[in-house]
């Protein structure tokens, strides 16, 4: 830095400055409460869409496999089990597991109660961790090649809307062509996802009970259901697998099979896109308001500093440290009150939300990284952009009148 320029940053912040260092210290915390509001917006709401795709996907896999029908069911054809393009994809790196499936509808009858669901059946291939991490009490049931297990878990919601408990009998009954077809199951296992539409309408069972009651052989199946490891890939990887499957088969990923429910999750940007825009225009008036008094207070000397040959170029500079000084200390806070907040309530889960309302007991979060330097880069951008609307006023101060004033 050459020396008119270290000269005219110590005349500047020097002096008798109370007025400025109160404005200054207002632009601190203004823009440090922005960028909290900010940063715990963005990573609630990528904790929140995070947690109910993760839900979703829980209940249907990213991606299923199935027979092509003109009309949605929740019946599906059957098909082979044996699929050449299964091996395929298991060599897939972005594929975490694939799974066989099996549903029919069905009703549940108590003594006093009737309640429609869908028994869905799954193998010995399932992946069980997400159920596993809802039970409310129980346990999961196995499945073998060679047997059939007359266990089942059903949800919460259902178990209290029909009165069941644990190790209690539940019995269904089906429709198969013009027979009326009952079967009588064991709950092992009781849970609840916060998704109350899935939570009522699914309940697991061995698959062998699906292809007993709809006629089928052991090698045939409802789909496949294919999880990612990641889910930023699933649009990539269902058209990778559409062309996979051949021309009798449909692969379709969860958005197209529920549509409404990230659609829904879609408008969430709205809303958090609504704060940041607020947030901005509040922290852009402060900024802009302090450093017009910046330059107000420090007019004289901008008009001394002139008269002595220094260029407008250098005394904007001057001020642009300052600005950039200024909405640093309030980043620097911002990001550790930030990451504080979210840390305890990513732990403890202090701030609860109604379940039903909102699928979720607790407000979640999620640190994206992207979204964390993104947002940092941006509100630098949006500071330097800023400064260009006072920066016009230090062009404009001729050193007479500068030096003149009071």
């Amino acid at each position: 830095m050459n020396f008119d320029l270290f000269l005219a940053r110590r005349i500047v912040s020097g002096g008798k400055a109370h007025f400025s260092r109160t404005f200054v210290t207002i632009a601190v915390t203004s823009i440090a409460l922005g960028f909290i509001v900010m940063f715990v917006a963005i990573a609630i709401l990528t904790g929140f869409k995070k947690e109910i795709r993760e839900k979703v996907a829980g209940f249907s896999g990213h991606i299923q496999v199935t027979r092509f029908t003109q009309n949605s069911t929740l019946e599906p054809y059957p098909i082979e089990k044996k699929q050449s393009f299964v091996t395929q994809l298991r060599k897939n790196k972005n594929i975490a597991n694939i799974q066989v499936f099996a549903t029919k509808t069905g009703i549940i009858k108590t003594k006093d109660q009737i309640q429609g669901v869908v028994l869905k059946g799954v193998g010995s291939d399932y992946d069980w961790r997400f159920f596993k991490g809802k039970l409310k009490t129980g346990t999961v049931f196995s499945v073998s090649d060679t047997g059939r297990n007359d266990s089942v878990i059903i949800s919460e919601k259902t178990a209290n809307l029909l009165n069941l408990k644990l190790n209690d009998d539940l019995r269904m009954y089906f429709v198969s062509g013009e027979l009326t077809l009952g079967r009588k199951f064991k709950i092992a296992g009781i849970y609840s996802t916060g998704l109350e539409e899935f939570d009522k309408m699914y309940v697991l069972c061995d698959i062998h009970h699906i292809q007993r009651l709809n006629n089928w052989t052991a090698d045939q199946v409802g789909g496949f259901e294919i999880f990612l490891r990641d889910y930023d890939t699933m649009e990539k990887m269902g058209l990778y697998i559409y062309h996979q499957v051949g021309f009798s088969l449909d692969a379709a990923t969860i958005r197209q099979i529920y549509p409404q429910i990230f659609d829904w999750l879609d408008l969430q940007d709205v809303n958090v896109l609504i704060i940041l825009i607020l947030i901005i225009m509040v922290s852009t008036t402060t900024i802009i308001s302090t450093l017009l008094i910046l330059i107000l207070e420090k007019t004289r000397m901008i008009g001394i500093l002139k008269s002595l040959g220094m260029r407008n170029s250098g005394i904007k500079r001057v001020f642009f440290y300052q600005a950039f000084f200024i909405v640093g200390r309030g980043m620097i806070i911002g990001n550790l009150v930030s990451f504080l907040l979210c840390w305890l309530q990513q732990h403890f889960g202090w701030i609860t939300l109604p379940e039903d309302s909102y699928y979720v007991s607790v407000i979640p979060i999620h640190f994206g990284l992207w979204n964390i330097l993104a947002l940092n880069a941006g509100t630098l951008g949006i500071c330097y952009l800023i400064f260009l609307i006072p920066s016009v006023v230090i062009g404009r101060i001729t050193p007479v009148k500068a030096i003149r004033f009071n």
